[in-house]
């Protein structure tokens, strides 16, 4: 008889993601010291465990925390401020001029507890963000017990972080020795685009990154325009410009990737580049289809994120793998493309994969973190139940999240945030919109 668990949480089904498409009926997670001990029926758990206290969810599915694979925290206060436009006149004349004028430290971290906040209530426990001010992000994630990868943000131009490509360089690195005891932060470099930043500075980060093995996140070939303007100014497309730069690697994470040949695709799965799916915010923009099906064929691994709150304009990882799944089938005109379980694995282990954090996080099992999410089916517009994993994918909504653990610890119990003054975020959020917005109280 073993005594040693800190508590046992039972669902209905347990779906560990690893292998794909298992389905666990009326099982248990144990945790001890905050990673998963044993996964196990739970009248075989009542027995070895007896005396430790159960969380029994009857009418749920027990799944690993989703993995928003590319972010811009922050960006949640400006949700909504300049919808339905084209990505560069929405960055040029709206995004960039917001941020020139309101972005500091206070931004970043009123729009990131609303982000994480957000992301909890709806079932992620880590994030893969990019953005200004990641000291901020940081402190926010540490206070607040949220797992992240925090970029080392970098441009060739003057923002209210840094002055040039030394000083981002400088600033980020120093963030990552602040936080390097800390389990639940990773800091991979974080170069904007290959619009934002030239192959000098590349140079220079890739230099770092390979000398201390940082993983490298940026976008990719994200609209046609993009890659359009950098065969005029260089005479190469963007992903060919990277492999000469010698950025491609395991290591890169490159999101949207919407414009891509054949020949591209077959690059991208040699090096073993992981691609960060954007869907709705590609969708939203106009950006194009990132070929997932294609990718997937080639052997590549693609995560799911949302992209910030300002392009999408939620940060609901549910909604994002539904609209990912049925995506897929109707630009390769195959019903089967993507099935509910891949899904679910893509929004998971693709995710932990891509920020090198698989062998920790990403499924339901023994010897990782216990990051869990509990989602309720019983409402009626995920009943009957005839399948968990499709019912979850392409029926439930992000309002039926009642529970979620990082490391053991809750963070949301029966739908309620633990660690954080809803009520005071909030009002600080509409503080802000009256502030950006210039309305006064």
């Amino acid at each position: 008889m073993e005594t040693s668990v800190e508590f046992l949480v039972a669902a209905r089904w347990v779906l560990p993601v690893h292998p794909v498409n298992t389905i666990l009926e009326h099982h248990a997670i144990a945790v001890a010291d905050g990673r998963i001990v044993d996964v196990l029926p739970l009248a075989e758990a009542r027995r070895r465990y007896p005396d430790a206290p159960v969380t029994e969810l009857e009418s749920h599915v027990l799944i690993p925390g989703f993995v928003n694979a590319h972010t811009h925290a922050a960006m949640s206060l400006m949700r909504g401020i300049a919808d339905d436009l084209p990505l560069m006149e929405w960055l040029k004349e709206h995004i960039w001029p917001a941020e020139g004028r309101w972005l500091g430290p206070d931004f970043v971290r009123d729009g990131t507890e609303l982000a994480v906040a957000e992301m909890l209530l709806g079932g992620t426990t880590c994030f893969n963000d990019m953005y200004l001010f990641p000291d901020v992000t940081a402190r926010v994630c540490s206070r607040l017990g949220m797992r992240a990868s925090i970029g080392m943000v970098l441009f060739d131009f003057p923002t209210p972080w840094a002055q040039d490509a030394d000083e981002y360089l400088r600033k980020g690195l120093a963030v990552r020795d602040e936080f390097k005891s800390n389990p639940s932060l990773v800091f991979p470099f974080a170069p904007h685009a290959p619009y934002t930043v030239s192959d000098e500075n590349f140079r220079s980060m890739q230099r770092i990154a390979n000398e201390l093995d940082i993983p490298v996140h940026t976008h990719l070939h994200e609209t046609a325009a993009e890659v359009e303007e950098a065969v005029m100014k260089t005479g190469k497309r963007p992903l060919a410009r990277f492999e000469e730069l010698g950025l491609l690697g395991p290591t890169l994470m490159v999101a949207h990737m919407t414009q891509l040949e054949d020949d591209e695709i077959r690059k991208v799965a040699e090096y073993g580049v992981h691609v960060l799916h954007c869907p709705e915010s590609n969708l939203k923009l106009a950006s194009g289809f990132c070929p997932v099906t294609r990718l997937r064929e080639a052997g590549v691994n693609v995560a799911l994120g949302t992209d910030g709150a300002a392009s999408n304009n939620d940060l609901d990882m549910l909604g994002e793998m539904r609209s990912m799944a049925l995506l897929a089938k109707g630009v390769s005109g195959n019903a089967t493309a993507i099935d509910a379980a891949t899904a679910l694995e893509i929004a998971t282990m693709g995710g932990a994969r891509a920020l090198g954090l698989d062998d920790s996080i990403g499924s339901l099992e023994t010897g990782k973190w216990a990051d869990m999410v509990a989602v309720d089916l019983s409402a009626p517009a995920t009943s009957p139940v005839y399948n968990p994993v499709s019912q979850l994918v392409y029926a439930a909504s992000r309002d039926q999240v009642s529970h979620v653990w990082i490391a053991g610890r809750p963070k949301v119990e029966d739908g309620r945030l633990r660690d954080i003054d809803q009520a005071s975020l909030l009002r600080k959020a509409d503080e802000w919109r009256q502030r950006i917005s210039g309305v006064t109280a």
